[in-house]
């Protein structure tokens, strides 16, 4: 097991994940209950439902690729964000008028950054991994690779959509950020309860009855040049329950959505101005030989959009809104979460 990089070619299929590198692209099917079958799976999951489950027949320990050759990132004063500031405050305040109204109790409202790829030999996503990996390390950071379906993501998330262990299945949200463990506030405390409770009522959905449990509440997390506060639910998934069944009951993500899970997801979709694509949905790996697998909610992630002609890349950013957000809190929490990663894919964050 020497870790030692292995040159692909960038248009080859491939998916990267916790220094495994799966290639040899077997099948790619849109339907969850695959998932249940046989066979390493990479697996990226659109927060407005798009669904691609890639198997691979070859699996081998790779860690992420040291070399940037192949990157070529946009220009830093290029990126476009689909809400401004004007804009992106002005839902935080009606947000606000909806929980007011009774109508929510939170919602996330996000943003999507865009910024054209100046050369598209040089830009492949695995590349852009290798650099995330340097200056961005995240427990769920991978890549997935599938040019010919219209799916190029790195991430270098931090945060467990779904971990699954035979038929015990756990979820780890995030809700609370801060420069430093100094910033966080009640309200963040708040709403990390608020998106636990939510969590445990989809777990419960799928999972046996009485088997839903909070083994942490509220742990303070440190990331690159910020924390967050976590918490862990954790379930045993019913006998007759399978992945068709714990993605129907789960997604979109609790933790970036909002609460109630429904009407959260209403105001979203009046509000926000873009569609998320990867960005809140999942993203990650299922090994169905083993009855195991990790789902990252797909948050700090990058995805490469060639569908309208020229590669344009993307990143989403957001946060979550209660009836204790300061409208301009919230647009600088969004700032925070992005800064340091589109610096990266920028070229210009000093290490």
């Amino acid at each position: 097991m020497s870790g030692r990089t292995t040159p692909l070619s960038p248009d080859q299929p491939m998916a990267r994940f916790g220094g495994l590198l799966a290639t040899g692209l077997r099948e790619v099917t849109s339907d969850p209950a695959a998932l249940d079958s046989a066979g390493f799976w990479a697996v990226a999951h659109d927060f407005e439902g798009r669904l691609v489950c890639a198997r691979f027949d070859e699996l081998r320990p790779d860690l992420a690729p040291p070399r940037t050759e192949r990157w070529l990132g946009p220009r830093p004063d290029s990126w476009h964000s689909s809400l401004d500031r004007a804009a992106y405050t002005a839902g935080v305040r009606r947000i606000r008028e909806h929980i007011a109204a009774g109508e929510v109790y939170q919602a996330n409202l996000c943003r999507v950054l865009s910024a054209p790829l100046p050369d598209p030999e040089r830009a492949d996503i695995d590349a852009l991994t290798g650099l995330l990996a340097h200056g961005n390390p995240a427990p769920y950071a991978g890549t997935i690779r599938l040019p010919s379906h219209g799916v190029e993501i790195a991430t270098a998330s931090p945060e467990l959509y779904l971990r699954r262990d035979g038929r015990t299945v756990s979820s780890g949200p995030i809700k609370g950020t801060g420069r430093t463990e100094h910033d966080l506030l009640e309200k963040d405390h708040a709403e990390n309860v608020m998106i636990v409770d939510l969590v445990r009522n989809d777990l419960g959905r799928v999972c046996e009855t009485g088997s839903v449990t909070v083994p942490d509440l509220c742990v303070v997390e440190k990331h690159p040049g910020l924390v967050h506060l976590v918490s862990t639910v954790q379930g045993t998934l019913r006998p007759d329950a399978g992945w068709r069944e714990l993605l129907a009951d789960t997604f979109p993500p609790g933790s970036v959505t909002g609460a109630p899970k429904s009407s959260a997801l209403r105001i979203i979709d009046a509000l926000e101005t873009a569609p998320r694509g990867p960005y809140c949905g999942a993203v990650g790996w299922v090994d169905a030989d083993r009855g195991e697998a990790e789902l990252a909610v797909g948050i700090r992630t990058f995805w490469i959009d060639r569908a309208d002609g020229p590669p344009v890349l993307r990143f989403g950013t957001g946060a979550g809104i209660t009836w204790g957000s300061d409208p301009e809190r919230e647009w600088d929490e969004t700032e925070l979460k992005a800064s340091r990663l589109v610096a990266i894919a920028s070229g210009t964050h000093v290490y």
